[in-house]
């Protein structure tokens, strides 16, 4: 390809959607990814579109927010939807798909569509012609400090991933399977360590003393509210952890026929559930400390860790200050942004601000105008997130979909009813604006 009609740089989910709704439009496009000549620190292969966690893509409910926005990508034609539903595996209500699997989709349809042609080296430059930049949380070197140059230095948060165990080391005589409510009639997807009070308090204690990566010297470590470090969580009070991803709401341990005073949840990593990860277990503890705190949980006392828990910066930038209404850099509007770094949090958000950078700048190549999605969408209320102005002093933060970033709806609903009321109003809308 001598001269594509646009450049995408970085080969996450942002920029594989932005990269396939471009094609698919009918541009040529070059899709630019650094590995696997340099990695970063939440990737482990050369493959387009990783993902750190089985289930980072969330409820599949449709009146829920994140199921509400997978609703939308599949309407509008969604690559990554479309893997993800080629390669899911069982969750319950959740969108849970085995990594490898969908990475090996993404990369192949990609790689395989004409229009498309992926160059594998570090990007330090931005392009000269028109480029959408999805280069993720973890954009670094030259390109971040070209980015910075126009936009000022990036705000950042820290993040971190959940440890995964290894299936056959979790002793299910003391695990049980189930899922809260017994909503799965099979017994459920989840399989869940029970504590009691006593060794409930014991795991919060040797969470709080155990010993932790710090952030750099120069970095003020600010987490994202949505996925804290379970140490972060303990230190917030002893009980912080039993209301959070330890809640035992809706599970009855069979073996004594109560509820436990806490649990710790394992969902499957893949479909042959031979790896579990530790749900609501992101950690900045040091490798050799979680391993010795995570045998303390009841079921995992000879557990095998495949993976541990890790902590990462994320960086974005204040989109509603440098960004115009087609996500486009007022400094440089030749080049859009797309995915984490415009400020949206996680997978699903990620891919869908991917989409729609991919339709603004398709529309502006080929003379045409392309509106927003309706802001009573989830697509819209995302995008209304990153594009409108801050009022006063507020500042601006990364969200994942929630219902408080959509319109009000009108009249008084019940809370029973809002759900099934945005989602209603929102698949009306979204069905005018994707045709």
């Amino acid at each position: 390809m001598s001269n594509p009609h646009i450049t995408v740089v970085g080969g996450g989910l942002a920029g594989c959607e932005a990269a396939w709704q471009l094609a698919e439009a009918g541009l040529d496009v070059l899709l630019r990814e650094s590995k696997p000549e340099v990695m970063s620190p939440a990737h482990s292969t050369p493959l387009l579109a990783e993902i750190v966690c089985s289930n980072s893509l969330r409820s599949d409910s449709p009146e829920s927010p994140a199921g509400l926005l997978k609703a939308e990508l599949r309407r509008a034609g969604s690559l990554i939807l479309a893997c993800a539903d080629a390669t899911k595996v069982p969750a319950g209500e959740a969108l849970a798909v085995d990594r490898f699997a969908f990475a090996r989709l993404v990369t192949a349809r990609l790689a395989h569509h004409p229009r498309v042609v992926i160059e594998r080296r570090v990007v330090d430059d931005l392009p000269d012609g028109p480029c959408i930049v999805a280069t993720g949380p973890l954009t670094g070197g030259r390109l971040a400090r070209t980015l910075g140059a126009l936009c000022g230095k990036p705000l950042y948060f820290y993040d971190a991933i959940a440890p995964i165990v290894d299936a056959e080391t979790v002793d299910q005589s003391i695990a049980f399977r189930g899922s809260r409510w017994d909503t799965e009639p099979d017994g459920g997807d989840y399989l869940n360590c029970p504590m009691d009070e006593a060794s409930y308090v014991a795991f919060v204690e040797a969470v709080r003393a155990g010993r932790k990566v710090a952030p750099h010297a120069f970095e003020e470590a600010r987490y994202f509210e949505g996925c804290l470090p379970i140490e972060v969580m303990a230190e917030r009070g002893l009980d912080v952890l039993a209301f959070g991803p330890c809640k035992p709401v809706g599970l009855t341990d069979p073996r004594t026929g109560r509820r436990p005073h806490a649990v710790v949840q394992l969902r499957a990593e893949n479909r042959h559930r031979t790896a579990f990860n530790l749900v609501g277990f992101q950690t900045r503890l040091a490798y050799p400390e979680q391993q010795r705190i995570f045998r303390l949980i009841p079921g995992l006392g000879n557990a095998e860790f495949l993976r541990f828990g890790s902590i990462h910066r994320n960086s974005y930038v204040d989109a509603p200050k440098l960004l115009g209404p087609t996500l486009e850099l007022r400094a440089r509007p030749s080049v859009r942004l797309a995915g984490q770094i415009t400020g949206v949090e996680g997978y699903i958000e990620s891919t869908a601000m991917g989409l729609v950078a991919a339709r603004f700048a398709a529309a502006q190549l080929q003379g045409r105008f392309a509106a927003p999605p309706p802001p009573v969408s989830a697509m819209g209320a995302l995008y209304q997130h990153i594009t409108r102005p801050r009022l006063g002093n507020e500042p601006f933060v990364p969200m994942n979909i929630n219902f408080g970033l959509f319109p009000p709806l009108s009249g008084r609903p019940n809370k029973r009813d809002k759900r099934r009321l945005h989602a209603e109003r929102a698949a009306a809308a979204f069905g005018a604006w994707c045709g």
